[in-house]
């Protein structure tokens, strides 16, 4: 009889960090009692009379009870409202729509095998993390597509899979906010960010370029800290695979394959042309001439718009020229595939969207951010800590709450008050969350594609279950708390502006 595999104090852990997510509810039952939370405390505390002075207007702030006669009115006649005039949902499904396109015709498949084929086997590493930091904007291709292929490479080199594998899934999932290209996750978390933004300033407006710089910026940092924990860590960790599965030569593209490529690169050029012709002129077509300047141009106000066409017209080039799309029903086919896929968010977000809105009208998150920017005025913690306190607790969330929308739903309301309260951004919480929600993505068991992952490493290693897996990604992580973190708080410390119109202060 085979003895027991020992436990070990970290397994115990994790094994404790699963159940305790399993435990949790769905994220749509989740808002749902935070609503009936909300409205329960909007009782509490009008009936103490619970209230502040508003920090821009000068008049007092009392909590509105939702357990009166107004406040029922206000809840059976905002249910409508409150979902459609959700500020991220139409943004998100129509650049999903454009980016359907692109996905379905096989363009976006195409265009990683063939930068990761053609890569020098001594720059391997390095470029599938940068390729798994740019996958964000075509959903979970990164996951289904870099990982295999990334694992698969590495065994034909000569190198252990697994150290592929993972390579790919730090990219990916642990530089998740890093990203030279927009993706849907900018403009869900901008709209979120400004509708809490707009508990304190009603004409607040943040964009989905609102922390560009930054994580465009962060996407060099990723890549060199995932390639070097890579290299000097994990490899030398896993040593000389001896496994059953043979390396397996990775399918080079087809010539229909490679004229979509050609086809696709010319309409993309034709495209950023068109773009620049417009916008670098003072007087181009694309600049609005009442409001004069980027920020006010039509391309950052019809972000939404050019990501759909980019998404569109290349795909649209690809699957002509490789044959992927040979009608318009193929092209519709997609977009619908896609959009079945999203019948999940919107049903969260339909509860999100309720709770942010009672959350508003109770006037709770104005009361809490008054009052907890008060306390951390006397305490005087600072900039920094806040930041790093930010970062922290944002980690700790994500072992149990992947989503990363919904965990700025619930964190926003609360957060970006605090932060303008104190003089900062709402683009500045929105980016110290943003890099806490990154770095423990690829150690939590409760993130919805890590049972995916653990697949493709069974497949290497079959007796491999979560401890192997999280223990592998565990250096990433810890990694890229300590250089992230470090690279966020030198950018506060010079000043510098998080994106277009983003500055780290409030004017």
């Amino acid at each position: 009889m085979t003895p027991p595999v020992p436990v070990t104090r970290f397994q115990r852990f994790l094994n404790g960090v699963e159940s305790l997510g399993n435990a949790l509810p769905h994220p749509a039952t989740l808002f749902l009692l935070l609503c009936g939370l909300v409205i329960v405390l909007s009782w509490v505390c009008h009936t103490f009379g619970v209230q502040v002075i508003h920090p821009s207007k000068g008049t007092p702030v009392e909590v509105v009870n939702l357990l009166s006669a107004e406040g029922l009115s206000r809840i059976i006649l905002g249910l409508l409202p409150n979902f459609i005039g959700f500020a991220p949902l139409g943004s998100v499904l129509v650049c999903v729509l454009g980016l359907s396109v692109a996905e379905h015709s096989g363009l976006l498949a195409a265009v990683m095998r063939r930068i990761v084929q053609a890569t020098p086997p001594r720059l391997l590493t390095g470029v599938v993390v940068f390729c798994g930091t740019l996958s964000h904007s075509a959903g979970d291709v990164g996951y289904v597509l870099l990982l295999p292929l990334s694992a698969a490479l590495f065994h034909s080199a000569g190198r252990h899979p697994l150290a592929g594998l993972a390579a790919a899934f730090s990219g990916v999932s642990g530089g998740f906010a890093a990203n030279l290209l927009l993706s849907p996750t900018d403009l869900i978390l901008a709209g979120l960010t400004q509708e809490a933004a707009r508990l304190i300033q009603p004409a607040t407006s943040v964009t989905a370029m609102a922390n560009y710089f930054f994580l465009g910026s962060s996407v060099l940092l990723v890549t060199v800290v995932g390639t070097v924990v890579t290299e000097r860590v994990v490899v030398p960790r896993l040593g000389v695979y001896d496994g059953d599965v043979r390396p397996e030569p990775v399918a080079l593209l087809t010539p229909a394959e490679s004229r979509g490529l050609r086809w696709a690169g010319w309409t993309l050029i034709g495209l950023v042309v068109l773009i620049l012709a417009g916008l670098v002129p003072s007087h181009g077509y694309l600049h609005d001439p009442a409001n004069p300047g980027f920020l006010k141009s039509l391309f950052v106000r019809g972000l939404v718009f050019f990501i759909f066409v980019l998404g569109v017209v290349p795909g649209l080039a690809y699957g002509l020229g490789a044959g992927t799309l040979r009608s318009d029903a193929d092209v519709y086919k997609g977009m619908q595939k896609n959009l079945e896929l999203m019948a999940g968010y919107l049903v969260v977000v339909f509860f999100i969207s309720q709770f942010i809105a009672l959350f508003g009208t109770t006037n709770l998150g104005v009361i809490l951010a008054v009052k907890g920017s008060a306390l951390l005025k006397e305490l005087g913690l600072g900039l920094i800590p806040l930041v790093l306190g930010v970062v922290l607790v944002t980690c700790s969330i994500d072992l149990f709450v992947g989503s990363a929308s919904a965990k700025w739903a619930l964190l926003a309301p609360v957060l970006v008050p605090l932060f303008m309260l104190l003089g900062y951004s709402p683009e500045l919480a929105q980016v110290a969350y943003r890099v806490g929600d990154s770095i423990t993505n690829i150690i939590t068991p409760l993130s919805s594609n890590f049972p995916l992952v653990l697949m493709f490493l069974q497949r290497y290693a079959p007796k491999a279950g979560i401890g192997t897996l999280t223990a592998m990604m565990l250096p990433f992580s810890l990694a890229n708390l300590v250089a992230w973190t470090a690279f966020l708080v030198l950018w506060i410390l010079l000043g510098w502006p998080l994106g277009p119109g983003a500055p780290l202060h409030l004017p």
